[in-house]
């Protein structure tokens, strides 16, 4: 009887062990559970953050680009040329010559950036004063037929820009 006594009373505290060991496994795997749906919830905020991070980063980019762009188009508003030309007779004993004389400053607003850039143009008969001006001019922007000019034009600026800074 004395087996019996003490199998009746180790018997719930295994059963009681047993109920803890179960209870304990199925919370973890629900801790696992909960866990692993936080970490997915995680993976996809950061996703979506540095989805939106690469959006503003581009917006920021483009902002500045267009902000650039507009500050150099309102400086070239500002930029203007003055000019001034006028003629002059050179009499010898057999001839008389026209020249006309342009004068060319560039102006920022009203602060002169450049000298005056003098340039003498020989007239012959039947020319026009104003249009020789206008083709002696080298601050006026000449119209430029093609795309192939352009091209060229650039390229050489391109070229003189290292020399200019030596």
């Amino acid at each position: 009887m004395h087996l019996d006594a003490l199998l009746w009373m180790f018997l719930p505290l295994l059963i009681a062990a047993g109920s803890a060991l179960l209870a304990f496994s199925i919370m973890q795997a629900r801790m696992e559970v909960a866990l692993s749906k936080e970490r997915e919830t995680l993976a996809e905020v950061k996703a979506a953050l540095n989805t939106q991070k690469v959006t503003l980063e581009e917006r920021v980019k483009a902002t500045e680009e267009s902000t650039r762009r507009q500050a150099l188009d309102d400086f070239m508003q500002d930029i203007r040329v003055e000019e001034r030309s006028y003629l002059r007779e050179s009499k010898s004993m057999f001839s008389t010559k026209k020249l006309m004389v342009v004068q060319e400053r560039l102006y920022f607003r009203n602060i002169p950036l450049s000298n005056w850039v003098e340039h003498e143009m020989l007239l012959e008969e039947g020319m026009d004063p104003k249009e020789a001006a206008r083709n002696a001019s080298v601050f006026s922007t000449k119209a430029l037929d093609n795309r192939a000019e352009v091209a060229k034009l650039i390229q050489e600026s391109l070229a003189m820009r290292p020399a200019l800074s030596e």
